[in-house]
């Protein structure tokens, strides 16, 4: 295991944007040489795993699964581009919006992560939680439940960009035009949160709780604009082929799923732990969906 506690922040970074590379190199030699499943989705989705195994290899090394969490916002627009440039004769004006969104996205998320963390002596507090847990298998948890499944639940949330990138057809209609506000409100909604929550870090008192702005009107607002930005990218695959409106929003149901699930009560537990008057906000701001206050 490699010590990491005297690395700076930008020390730590290169070694971060080391393991992607190495990951993302990784992928590409499987999607250039490896054996192909005839399935563009399903190659892709190999290629996405065996990149997470890399990453988890520098998080096990580095006895920091923080490795893996910027992962999470850096392969969507990379998903989106390999698709897009696999296909032919898919008209680019439904593609070109949804890419807009998903760079945007994208950008703001990794920016946000790499602007709040401090480096590879940090580690999200909840990996080491889970891996305390689980006692002799921490190993399998960490490869799992922080890699894995992560993984594969951002890449149910991309299969609508597969959709996009691969179906040809359908005009621009207002659906698309709904699915790009909505985009762009979920990044706008997600950034405006981040401002306000870096700012009351800097400026609040010991034992401050959160109740300000857009943390006034829901405790979680950064996941609900994560929703929504899920929510516009299953509107684009639904714009593309309304036709399999049954299984287009699976991504959008497995993020729910794991915001509800998992997420927010492990933030909720922790912050009632830390400071006992967080009871107070749980009982008049609403959990994910933004609206007026309690009073």
């Amino acid at each position: 295991m490699t010590t990491t506690t005297s690395l700076s922040k930008n020390a730590s970074l290169v070694r971060v944007a080391l393991a992607y590379a190495v990951a993302l190199a990784v992928a590409a030699l499987w999607l250039a040489l490896g054996p192909s499943t005839d399935a563009l989705w399903l190659d892709v989705l190999i290629a996405d795993l065996l990149a997470t195994l890399v990453i988890f290899g520098f998080s096990r090394a580095h006895g920091n699964s923080s490795f893996y969490d910027a992962y999470w916002s850096v392969v969507p627009p990379l998903l989106l581009a390999y698709w897009w440039l696999q296909s032919d004769g898919v008209e680019g004006a439904r593609a070109w919006l949804l890419m807009v969104v998903v760079l945007l996205w994208a950008v703001r998320l990794t920016a946000n992560w790499a602007y709040a963390w401090p480096g590879l002596h940090h580690e999200d507090w909840r990996y080491p939680l889970l891996r305390e847990r689980a006692g002799r298998f921490d190993a399998v948890v960490d490869l799992f439940a922080i890699h894995l499944i992560p993984t594969l639940q951002v890449f149910l949330g991309c299969l609508p960009m597969y959709v996009v990138a691969t179906r040809s057809g359908r005009d621009l209609g207002v659906l698309d035009v709904v699915a790009f506000l909505v985009g762009l409100g979920a990044v706008a909604l997600e950034l405006v949160a981040d401002v306000q929550m870096h700012r009351f870090v800097r400026e609040r008192q010991p034992g401050q709780v959160m109740d300000r702005g857009l943390w006034g009107w829901s405790r979680h607002p950064n996941y609900f604009g994560e929703l929504a930005f899920w929510i516009s990218v299953a509107l684009f695959g639904l714009a593309a082929a309304p036709g399999e409106w049954w299984w287009i929003f699976v991504g959008v149901l497995a993020m729910l799923a794991m915001f509800l699930g998992a997420s927010i009560p492990m933030m909720e537990q922790r912050s009632l732990a830390r400071r006992p008057q967080y009871q107070d906000v749980i009982d008049r701001v609403p959990m994910l969906v933004p609206r007026p206050p309690r009073s």
